[in-house]
């Protein structure tokens, strides 16, 4: 029903993923030139999708534009709840309490308010790592220490919790606030609820906040389930949860997310420093309303879809890069691969594939703070076609540096 594999056209759209690209990766401008042209990039990088959103969230978007006027707007009446509440009890069995939902133009900007509210400046973050880098850069805006627990890896390079080692971080009597991220960026592992419950009993023992980010919490391969935190951490009063359509829907730059925060002191004074007074776009809430009221077949095509890219990548890298590490991450569109014995001497990856390779990726401890060298994230939220371009580039820059 709905079409995967049609190549759209990003450029002139002052997309992030095509235009922004020298900034986010690089930390530089237009100075900086590569052998390719921007638009001979194969650009497997920033976590939005390739893909068109679901027409029924178009429709619905479309209607509103035709009422002709957008005033200053905010979430008035209780519809996006009951759609927000219908879409967590029918695919998590949770139910969202109304009192408790917040509301912001992003997790990004929610966690940046949140650190600085719930810690001091003598205080710390904990994070696990590798880690999706906005985590510490919430901590730094606000000169927080940083603490960074990292993930271990099994026999099968998976990563899994390193439980003794993230108690000894709890511990730290600086230690104050936890970024849970469930399911995992970069790794794309969903804790299971066996290492979901020995989380939650050590960070309810130091009586830490934690946020948990679950932002990817809809993209999960066929036969994985997500739990979300607040299932296990049932009456905790310091859990907050962080949720959005955007991720999932391919609505990132629509910038609506849902922040569900138990403490009511915390609850309301993280309206209050709301810096756009509840306001919100009208048409970002009439497209997160239709994403989760709308968005469900679209949605199962599209994890059938994601389930294919993975496979179709896990075989071309058994096949032509055997060397490389990859197993199909339990969620997000996110391949978190191991290239450190096909390029052992490669120490920037970004920047050795995208003027080796003409792809452009992130990878290594400048973008997941730590425990990432030799890694690649690849996404994967793309046609096909477009896939296989980028992984033959790679297979083929490998190939060269090697035989160099």
């Amino acid at each position: 029903m709905y079409h995967f594999d049609e190549i759209i056209d990003r450029r002139g759209t002052n997309a992030l993923n095509t235009d922004g690209f020298r900034q986010y990766i690089f930390h530089a401008g237009p100075e900086k030139v590569f052998p390719y042209k921007d638009e001979e990039f194969v650009r497997m990088w920033v976590a939005d999708m390739e893909f068109g959103v679901a027409p029924e969230i178009l429709d619905a978007m479309r209607q509103r534009i035709d009422r002709r006027i957008f005033g200053y707007t905010g979430v008035y009446d209780d519809g996006y709840y009951q759609s927000f509440r219908h879409w967590c009890l029918e695919h998590y069995g949770w139910e969202v309490s109304q009192e408790e939902l917040c509301f912001s133009p992003g997790i990004i900007p929610a966690i940046y308010q949140l650190v600085e509210s719930l810690t001091a400046p003598n205080e710390k973050v904990l994070i696990n790592t590798p880690a999706y880098g906005y985590f510490l850069h919430a901590a730094e805006y606000s000169n927080r220490g940083v603490l960074h627990s990292p993930l271990k890896k099994d026999e099968k390079g998976c990563f899994t919790l390193d439980a003794e080692d993230f108690e000894r971080r709890c511990a730290d009597p600086k230690c104050k606030l936890v970024f849970w991220c469930n399911p995992h960026n970069p790794t794309g592992h969903i804790w299971t609820e066996e290492e979901l419950r020995q989380a939650a009993a050590i960070m309810e023992k130091y009586n830490l906040w934690v946020v948990s980010d679950e932002i990817h919490c809809d993209l999960t391969r066929k036969g994985k389930s997500h739990i979300p935190m607040a299932k296990i951490m049932t009456d905790y009063p310091k859990l907050i949860t962080c949720m959005a359509p955007t991720k999932t829907f391919n609505l990132a730059g629509m910038a609506f997310s849902n922040i569900i925060i138990r403490d009511q002191a915390t609850r309301e004074e993280f309206r209050a420093r709301d810096k756009l007074f509840g306001m919100v776009n009208p048409l970002s809430l009439t497209a997160a309303k239709a994403a989760y009221d709308k968005g469900g077949p679209w949605l199962e095509e599209l994890r059938d879809y994601l389930d294919g890219n993975f496979a179709f990548v896990q075989e071309f890298l058994s096949l032509e890069l055997p060397e490389a590490v990859m197993n199909i991450s339990d969620a997000t569109y996110l391949a978190w691969v191991d290239l450190g014995r096909c390029l052992p001497d490669v120490a920037d990856l970004p920047g050795f594939f995208a003027n080796e390779a003409g792809v452009l990726l992130e990878g290594g401890n400048s973008l997941f703070v730590d425990n990432a060298e030799g890694y690649i994230r690849l996404n994967l939220a793309m046609p096909r076609s477009m896939i296989q371009t980028g992984l033959e580039r790679i297979r083929d820059s490998i190939r060269r540096h090697r035989k160099s």
